[in-house]
């Protein structure tokens, strides 16, 4: 199915890197410094969303301007300092490499801020699979639309040559707002349940969608 495509684009965090039980953890360190409520894994996976500022305040947090900048720049030190404690999902450079192989061109569009998106990149030697390594310029996990609109124009592909891989409802936003189809991967960010509710078809992990498409 996928080998219909000319290109691929992959989103990171959740889809590619293996975070979500490090980014609850690191939630609940800062929950539990405010003699807040901790959540468990399938409750942040039911109620993670972006921009993350609306998370936040799911989970109790006052998201004032100023305290927002508070939080999330709290958020990001503890996630850099530890950040290399995460993996990639299982099969994930097969995947790439596979792909590759097909003659298909690849990139990332994340959420997540540019610089670092690069450096975690670079430390797991997968720049070489992508031709675009997108981030935001900030850190504070917004909407990753207009990246995304001017990424697909340097691109200069058609509508039904893109196919943007992620695992939450923002990806599936992101891939209407640029012309792009998609498709979604439940074992990160947000509940299966959730994305199903996209009418997106929803693999269960990256493994289940190489073992369905041939690449």
């Amino acid at each position: 199915m996928l080998n219909k495509y000319k290109h691929i684009i992959w989103d990171w965090n959740g889809t590619l890197l293996d975070d979500t039980v490090f980014c609850v953890g690191i939630m609940n360190g800062m929950l539990t410094r405010r003699k807040l409520k901790n959540i468990s894994v399938n409750h942040y996976k039911n109620i993670f969303t972006f921009p993350v500022r609306t998370y936040y305040a799911k989970v109790g947090l006052q998201v004032d301007d100023d305290q927002f900048v508070l939080l999330s720049k709290e958020f990001i030190y503890e996630y850099e300092l530890n950040k290399l404690n995460c993996r990639l999902f299982d099969g994930v450079e097969e995947v790439l490499q596979s792909v590759a192989a097909c003659g298909l061109s690849q990139s990332i569009l994340s959420a997540y801020s540019q610089n670092n998106l690069n450096e975690i990149v670079k430390h797991f030697n997968l720049t070489k699979y992508f031709n675009g390594i997108k981030g935001l310029d900030n850190i504070y996990a917004g909407s990753k639309v207009e990246i995304g609109r001017q990424w697909i124009e340097e691109l200069g592909l058609k509508k039904n040559e893109v196919i943007l891989i992620g695992d939450t409802l923002h990806d599936k936003e992101v891939a209407d707002k640029i012309g792009a189809d998609c498709i979604l991967i439940a074992n990160g960010h947000q509940a299966k349940l959730v994305l199903q509710a996209s009418g997106v078809q929803t693999f269960n992990s990256l493994s289940e969608l190489k073992l369905l498409n041939s690449f």
